[in-house]
């Protein structure tokens, strides 16, 4: 089986290949944004295939460097859930993450998971927030490091605080107020 140029620019599921109908039922809406936040003209998308060619001066080389506001909002989303709330502790209602896991290895635990609080807020500036969320944010981070730190209260505090799914309400309620 070979591949057709449209399967290298709009990824198809198998069972769309064959019937000719396009990814998700149609082309993406609003603009196209790569990981520096800058919109990408619709026109190098649509072009015609002129040969493998790999364009690192405007995505840094991401896979995700295509996706628009809202699914890089989503994906974020998704990352700080999986982070904050992904798992039930049995018996109860309180809700931990993989970030709560990780913060129990003592101190290279903390900075792990304050790695991946800080990728995010990386993130949240990429798509254009200002410096008054993104200082709220790392507020959040600071604090939830800070106190993670301390052996058994630390991490207790840290599945309870949940400084990742605080930042994406901040976020969240910034671009909100944006226009489209």
């Amino acid at each position: 089986m070979t591949m057709q140029n449209d399967d290298i620019y709009f990824r198809k599921p198998a069972h769309a290949r064959t019937a000719g109908a396009a990814f998700g039922g149609g082309q993406p809406h609003g603009p196209v944004i790569d990981q520096e936040g800058r919109e990408i003209p619709a026109d190098p998308l649509n072009g015609s295939f002129q040969g493998f060619r790999f364009d690192f001066g405007h995505s840094s080389a991401n896979p995700f460097g295509t996706l628009t506001r809202e699914q890089r909002l989503a994906r974020l989303d998704a990352i700080a859930r999986l982070l904050d709330i992904a798992f039930i502790l049995p018996g109860t209602n309180i809700r931990y993450g993989i970030d709560g896991i990780i913060r129990l290895i003592p101190v290279v635990g903390d900075l792990v998971a304050s790695a991946f609080s800080l990728w995010l807020v990386r993130e949240a500036r990429s798509l254009g927030a200002p410096w008054h969320v993104t200082t709220r944010m790392l507020a959040n981070v600071a604090l939830e490091g800070t106190v993670g730190m301390v052996p058994v209260a630390g991490d207790a505090f840290d599945v309870l605080f949940r400084a990742n799914m605080r930042n994406m309400r901040l976020l969240r309620r910034w671009m909100e107020r944006q226009p489209r």
